[in-house]
Protein backbone atom coordinates (compact mmCIF):
# COMPACT_ATOMS: atom_id res chain seq x y z
CA UNK A 1 0.00 0.00 0.00
CA UNK A 2 1.54 3.32 -1.06
CA UNK A 3 0.50 6.81 0.03
CA UNK A 4 1.77 10.07 -1.42
CA UNK A 5 1.04 13.68 -0.42
CA UNK A 6 2.11 16.80 -2.31
CA UNK A 7 0.76 20.36 -2.26
CA UNK A 8 -2.73 19.35 -1.15
CA UNK A 9 -2.80 16.40 -3.54
CA UNK A 10 -3.11 12.95 -2.01
CA UNK A 11 -2.87 9.51 -3.54
CA UNK A 12 -3.25 6.10 -2.00
CA UNK A 13 -2.63 3.02 -4.13
CA UNK A 14 -2.98 -0.63 -3.11
CA UNK A 15 -3.76 -4.08 -4.45
CA UNK A 16 -6.63 -6.17 -3.06
CA UNK A 17 -5.01 -9.57 -2.63
CA UNK A 18 -8.37 -11.15 -1.72
CA UNK A 19 -9.59 -10.21 -5.24
CA UNK A 20 -6.58 -11.72 -6.96
CA UNK A 21 -4.60 -8.46 -6.87
CA UNK A 22 -7.09 -5.95 -8.30
CA UNK A 23 -5.47 -2.49 -8.19
CA UNK A 24 -7.21 0.36 -6.34
CA UNK A 25 -6.58 4.07 -6.09
CA UNK A 26 -8.03 6.80 -3.88
CA UNK A 27 -6.77 10.18 -5.03
CA UNK A 28 -7.29 13.91 -4.78
CA UNK A 29 -5.69 15.87 -7.60
CA UNK A 30 -5.53 19.63 -8.15
CA UNK A 31 -2.83 20.37 -10.71
CA UNK A 32 -2.25 16.80 -11.92
CA UNK A 33 -2.50 16.39 -15.70
CA UNK A 34 -2.53 12.88 -17.18
CA UNK A 35 -0.89 12.73 -20.60
CA UNK A 36 -2.38 10.29 -23.15
CA UNK A 37 -1.99 6.77 -21.79
CA UNK A 38 -3.62 3.33 -21.75
CA UNK A 39 -4.30 0.62 -19.16
CA UNK A 40 -3.85 -3.05 -20.00
CA UNK A 41 -7.06 -3.78 -18.10
CA UNK A 42 -10.24 -1.86 -17.36
CA UNK A 43 -10.48 1.39 -15.43
CA UNK A 44 -13.66 2.43 -13.68
CA UNK A 45 -13.47 5.54 -11.58
CA UNK A 46 -16.11 7.10 -9.32
CA UNK A 47 -15.83 10.89 -8.96
CA UNK A 48 -16.29 11.76 -5.27
CA UNK A 49 -15.83 15.52 -5.40
CA UNK A 50 -15.10 18.23 -7.95
CA UNK A 51 -15.03 17.26 -11.62
CA UNK A 52 -12.67 15.73 -14.18
CA UNK A 53 -12.17 16.51 -17.86
CA UNK A 54 -10.62 13.96 -20.21
CA UNK A 55 -10.15 13.07 -23.86
CA UNK A 56 -11.30 9.58 -24.88
CA UNK A 57 -12.32 8.01 -28.21
CA UNK A 58 -11.87 11.22 -30.17
CA UNK A 59 -14.02 13.42 -27.92
CA UNK A 60 -13.76 15.60 -24.81
CA UNK A 61 -15.71 14.36 -21.77
CA UNK A 62 -16.79 15.95 -18.49
CA UNK A 63 -17.26 13.81 -15.34
CA UNK A 64 -18.79 15.59 -12.32
CA UNK A 65 -19.17 14.25 -8.77
CA UNK A 66 -21.49 11.24 -8.69
CA UNK A 67 -20.55 9.99 -12.16
CA UNK A 68 -18.49 6.96 -13.19
CA UNK A 69 -15.76 7.09 -15.84
CA UNK A 70 -15.47 3.84 -17.82
CA UNK A 71 -12.36 3.00 -19.86
CA UNK A 72 -11.88 -0.29 -21.76
CA UNK A 73 -8.47 -2.00 -21.97
CA UNK A 74 -5.91 -0.35 -24.30
CA UNK A 75 -8.02 2.78 -24.95
CA UNK A 76 -6.00 6.01 -25.01
CA UNK A 77 -7.28 8.70 -22.63
CA UNK A 78 -6.10 11.76 -20.71
CA UNK A 79 -7.24 13.43 -17.47
CA UNK A 80 -7.24 16.84 -15.75
CA UNK A 81 -9.37 18.96 -13.47
CA UNK A 82 -12.62 20.51 -14.69
CA UNK A 83 -13.08 22.44 -11.44
CA UNK A 84 -10.74 25.00 -9.85
CA UNK A 85 -10.48 22.92 -6.67
CA UNK A 86 -9.51 19.79 -8.60
CA UNK A 87 -11.19 16.42 -8.20
CA UNK A 88 -11.26 13.46 -5.86
CA UNK A 89 -12.05 9.92 -6.94
CA UNK A 90 -11.88 6.24 -6.17
CA UNK A 91 -10.80 3.89 -8.93
CA UNK A 92 -10.70 0.17 -9.70
CA UNK A 93 -8.17 -1.13 -12.24
CA UNK A 94 -8.89 -4.83 -12.78
CA UNK A 95 -7.11 -6.91 -15.39
CA UNK A 96 -9.26 -8.52 -18.05
CA UNK A 97 -8.82 -11.96 -16.43
CA UNK A 98 -10.00 -10.59 -13.06
CA UNK A 99 -13.26 -9.47 -14.69
CA UNK A 100 -13.82 -12.51 -16.93
CA UNK A 101 -13.09 -14.84 -13.99
CA UNK A 102 -16.02 -13.39 -12.02
CA UNK A 103 -18.35 -13.52 -15.03
CA UNK A 104 -17.39 -17.14 -15.70
CA UNK A 105 -18.43 -18.04 -12.14
CA UNK A 106 -21.98 -17.24 -13.32
CA UNK A 107 -21.52 -18.91 -16.73
CA UNK A 108 -21.45 -15.49 -18.38
CA UNK A 109 -17.95 -15.79 -19.84
CA UNK A 110 -17.07 -17.03 -23.30
CA UNK A 111 -18.92 -14.30 -25.21
CA UNK A 112 -15.82 -12.33 -26.14
CA UNK A 113 -14.37 -9.39 -24.25
CA UNK A 114 -17.07 -7.24 -22.63
CA UNK A 115 -16.71 -3.53 -23.33
CA UNK A 116 -18.33 -0.26 -22.29
CA UNK A 117 -20.04 1.99 -24.86
CA UNK A 118 -20.18 5.16 -22.75
CA UNK A 119 -17.20 7.08 -21.36
CA UNK A 120 -19.20 8.61 -18.48
CA UNK A 121 -22.33 7.16 -16.88
CA UNK A 122 -24.79 8.55 -14.34
CA UNK A 123 -26.23 5.63 -12.38
CA UNK A 124 -26.79 6.40 -8.66
CA UNK A 125 -27.42 2.77 -7.63
CA UNK A 126 -24.25 1.62 -9.37
CA UNK A 127 -22.20 4.48 -7.91
CA UNK A 128 -23.39 3.51 -4.43
CA UNK A 129 -22.46 -0.16 -5.01
CA UNK A 130 -18.99 0.71 -6.36
CA UNK A 131 -18.27 3.18 -3.55
CA UNK A 132 -19.40 0.60 -0.97
CA UNK A 133 -17.12 -2.07 -2.47
CA UNK A 134 -14.15 0.34 -2.60
CA UNK A 135 -14.66 1.41 1.03
CA UNK A 136 -14.94 -2.24 2.12
CA UNK A 137 -11.61 -3.03 0.46
CA UNK A 138 -10.13 -0.31 2.66
CA UNK A 139 -11.71 -1.48 5.94
CA UNK A 140 -11.67 -4.23 8.56
CA UNK A 141 -14.55 -6.09 6.83
CA UNK A 142 -14.21 -9.85 6.47
CA UNK A 143 -12.63 -11.22 3.30
CA UNK A 144 -15.97 -12.96 2.72
CA UNK A 145 -17.80 -9.60 2.63
CA UNK A 146 -15.20 -7.90 0.43
CA UNK A 147 -15.22 -10.72 -2.11
CA UNK A 148 -19.02 -10.90 -2.27
CA UNK A 149 -19.62 -7.13 -2.58
CA UNK A 150 -16.94 -6.79 -5.27
CA UNK A 151 -18.62 -9.49 -7.35
CA UNK A 152 -22.08 -7.97 -6.95
CA UNK A 153 -20.87 -4.47 -7.92
CA UNK A 154 -18.93 -5.84 -10.90
CA UNK A 155 -21.94 -7.77 -12.19
CA UNK A 156 -24.20 -4.71 -11.85
CA UNK A 157 -21.66 -2.57 -13.73
CA UNK A 158 -21.18 -4.98 -16.63
CA UNK A 159 -24.83 -5.97 -16.95
CA UNK A 160 -26.01 -2.36 -17.06
CA UNK A 161 -23.25 -0.80 -19.14
CA UNK A 162 -21.48 -3.54 -21.13
CA UNK A 163 -24.47 -5.56 -22.40
CA UNK A 164 -23.70 -8.66 -20.36
CA UNK A 165 -26.84 -10.85 -20.27
CA UNK A 166 -28.78 -11.57 -17.10
CA UNK A 167 -27.25 -14.24 -14.91
CA UNK A 168 -29.09 -17.58 -15.10
CA UNK A 169 -31.74 -18.11 -12.41
CA UNK A 170 -30.50 -19.56 -9.13
CA UNK A 171 -31.63 -23.09 -8.31
CA UNK A 172 -32.05 -24.69 -4.90
CA UNK A 173 -28.98 -26.35 -3.39
CA UNK A 174 -30.16 -27.32 0.12
CA UNK A 175 -27.23 -29.64 0.85
CA UNK A 176 -24.66 -27.03 -0.19
CA UNK A 177 -26.38 -24.31 1.86
CA UNK A 178 -26.66 -26.52 4.94
CA UNK A 179 -22.98 -27.47 4.70
CA UNK A 180 -21.99 -23.80 4.27
CA UNK A 181 -24.06 -22.73 7.28
CA UNK A 182 -22.40 -25.44 9.35
CA UNK A 183 -18.93 -24.34 8.21
CA UNK A 184 -19.63 -20.66 8.85
CA UNK A 185 -21.10 -21.42 12.27
CA UNK A 186 -17.99 -23.35 13.27
CA UNK A 187 -15.62 -20.57 12.14
CA UNK A 188 -17.02 -17.38 13.62
CA UNK A 189 -13.57 -16.39 14.89
CA UNK A 190 -11.81 -17.04 11.59
CA UNK A 191 -14.37 -17.10 8.77
CA UNK A 192 -13.53 -18.79 5.48
CA UNK A 193 -13.20 -16.80 2.26
CA UNK A 194 -15.89 -16.99 -0.41
CA UNK A 195 -13.64 -19.25 -2.51
CA UNK A 196 -13.03 -21.55 0.43
CA UNK A 197 -16.74 -21.83 1.24
CA UNK A 198 -17.66 -22.44 -2.39
CA UNK A 199 -14.97 -25.09 -2.82
CA UNK A 200 -16.19 -26.87 0.32
CA UNK A 201 -19.69 -27.23 -1.17
CA UNK A 202 -18.64 -27.83 -4.78
CA UNK A 203 -19.96 -24.64 -6.41
CA UNK A 204 -18.28 -21.66 -8.09
CA UNK A 205 -17.87 -18.70 -5.68
CA UNK A 206 -20.37 -16.22 -7.15
CA UNK A 207 -22.94 -18.94 -7.96
CA UNK A 208 -22.65 -20.17 -4.37
CA UNK A 209 -23.13 -16.62 -2.97
CA UNK A 210 -26.36 -16.22 -4.99
CA UNK A 211 -27.64 -19.70 -4.02
CA UNK A 212 -26.95 -18.95 -0.35
CA UNK A 213 -28.74 -15.58 -0.51
CA UNK A 214 -31.78 -17.15 -2.18
CA UNK A 215 -32.01 -19.87 0.50
CA UNK A 216 -31.37 -17.75 3.60
CA UNK A 217 -32.38 -14.24 2.52
CA UNK A 218 -28.86 -13.01 3.36
CA UNK A 219 -25.47 -13.06 1.62
CA UNK A 220 -22.96 -15.32 3.46
CA UNK A 221 -21.16 -12.43 5.22
CA UNK A 222 -24.45 -11.01 6.57
CA UNK A 223 -25.53 -14.45 7.79
CA UNK A 224 -22.15 -14.78 9.53
CA UNK A 225 -22.66 -11.38 11.17
CA UNK A 226 -26.06 -12.47 12.52
CA UNK A 227 -24.57 -15.66 14.00
CA UNK A 228 -21.77 -13.66 15.62
CA UNK A 229 -24.23 -11.23 17.18
CA UNK A 230 -26.45 -14.05 18.47
CA UNK A 231 -23.38 -15.68 20.05
CA UNK A 232 -22.29 -12.33 21.49
CA UNK A 233 -25.71 -11.88 23.05
CA UNK A 234 -25.57 -15.34 24.62
CA UNK A 235 -22.07 -14.75 26.05
CA UNK A 236 -22.98 -11.31 27.43
CA UNK A 237 -26.06 -12.84 29.06
CA UNK A 238 -23.72 -15.32 30.79
CA UNK A 239 -21.71 -12.38 32.17
CA UNK A 240 -18.75 -12.32 29.75
CA UNK A 241 -17.04 -8.93 29.41
CA UNK A 242 -17.57 -7.20 26.03
CA UNK A 243 -13.81 -7.06 25.33
CA UNK A 244 -13.57 -10.85 25.76
CA UNK A 245 -16.66 -11.44 23.64
CA UNK A 246 -15.18 -9.33 20.83
CA UNK A 247 -11.93 -11.33 20.92
CA UNK A 248 -13.67 -14.69 21.15
CA UNK A 249 -15.95 -14.09 18.16
CA UNK A 250 -13.53 -12.45 15.74
CA UNK A 251 -14.72 -8.83 15.90
CA UNK A 252 -11.93 -6.41 14.92
CA UNK A 253 -12.06 -4.84 18.39
CA UNK A 254 -14.52 -3.92 21.15
CA UNK A 255 -15.79 -0.83 19.33
CA UNK A 256 -16.55 -2.98 16.27
CA UNK A 257 -18.67 -5.26 18.46
CA UNK A 258 -20.34 -2.24 20.14
CA UNK A 259 -21.25 -0.64 16.81
CA UNK A 260 -22.75 -3.80 15.32
CA UNK A 261 -24.49 -4.86 18.54
CA UNK A 262 -26.19 -1.49 18.95
CA UNK A 263 -27.26 -1.45 15.28
CA UNK A 264 -28.89 -4.85 15.77
CA UNK A 265 -30.35 -4.57 19.28
CA UNK A 266 -30.59 -0.85 20.06
CA UNK A 267 -28.31 -0.97 23.13
CA UNK A 268 -24.58 -1.38 23.60
CA UNK A 269 -23.09 -4.71 24.75
CA UNK A 270 -22.01 -3.33 28.15
CA UNK A 271 -25.49 -2.01 28.88
CA UNK A 272 -27.05 -5.28 27.74
CA UNK A 273 -24.71 -7.32 29.97
CA UNK A 274 -25.46 -5.16 33.02
CA UNK A 275 -29.23 -5.36 32.46
CA UNK A 276 -29.03 -9.16 32.19
CA UNK A 277 -26.97 -9.34 35.40
CA UNK A 278 -29.50 -7.16 37.25
CA UNK A 279 -32.47 -9.20 36.10
CA UNK A 280 -30.63 -12.41 37.06
CA UNK A 281 -29.94 -11.07 40.56
CA UNK A 282 -33.48 -9.83 41.06
CA UNK A 283 -35.03 -13.02 39.63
Amino acid sequence: MAEHHASGERTRFWRAQELGGVELLHARYIEQVFSPHVHEGFAFVMIEQGAQRFHHRGAEHFAPAGSVVLINPDEVHTGSKADEAGWRYRGFYPELAQVSGVLEELELGGRGTPSFDASVVFDPELVQALFAAHHLLDSDATVLQRQTCWREALLMLFQRHARIPEAPPVGNEPVAVARARELLGSRLMDPPSLEELAAAVGLSPFHFARVFRKATGLPPHAWLKQRRLEQARALLKQGCMPVNVAMQLGFADQSHLSRQFKQAYGVGPGEYRQACARSFRSG
